[in-house]
């Protein structure tokens, strides 16, 4: 595998440039790819204790997630708008990405539990990390959803 470079930022420290390209490659993914008409854009990606973590190649975003503190999406902290670029996909870079996620949420967070919004067929990708399902699939923006914890350490 590639040597990666990762960065996680609060909004305010996002450059111009990263700004763009992180947005872009999530309406790519999530809008485009997914065919999912909804608003991408929404006020928690400026809220002050929201950290964006990114991959880099050679200057090329690869990768991205969304971490959210306790009480912005759900009253635990929360990962989301996790993605790996098409062309960087079975490569072992989302469970890079999510071994990434958890070591920045135990040194943001480290009380806090963890709730996602997982899509259904990533469910297997999820438990292998310690989530477990909570709720019963729904569908959120017409695409088959559950809800999953993974507990805070406990010393």
């Amino acid at each position: 595998m590639k040597h990666l470079e990762w960065k996680c930022k609060r909004f305010d420290q996002l450059s111009n440039n990263q700004l763009y390209e992180l947005l872009k490659l999530r309406v790519d993914i999530f809008v485009v790819e997914q065919t999912c008409v909804y608003t991408e854009l929404d006020e928690k990606d400026r809220l002050p204790d929201t950290y964006h973590l990114m991959a880099y190649d050679n200057n090329q975003l690869v990768a991205y997630a969304r971490l959210l503190s306790a009480d912005t999406s759900y009253s635990d902290c929360s990962i989301g708008r996790f993605l790996v670029e098409s062309t960087w996909r079975h490569q072992g870079i989302g469970s890079l990405l999510m071994q990434k996620c958890l070591e920045q949420i135990t040194i943001l967070w480290p009380e806090n539990d963890i709730r996602i919004s997982a899509q259904v067929y990533l469910k297997e990708f999820y438990e292998s990390f310690e989530f477990y399902q909570v709720s019963e699939p729904y569908l959120e923006d017409g695409i088959p959803h559950l809800e999953m914890l993974k507990n805070a350490p406990h010393d």
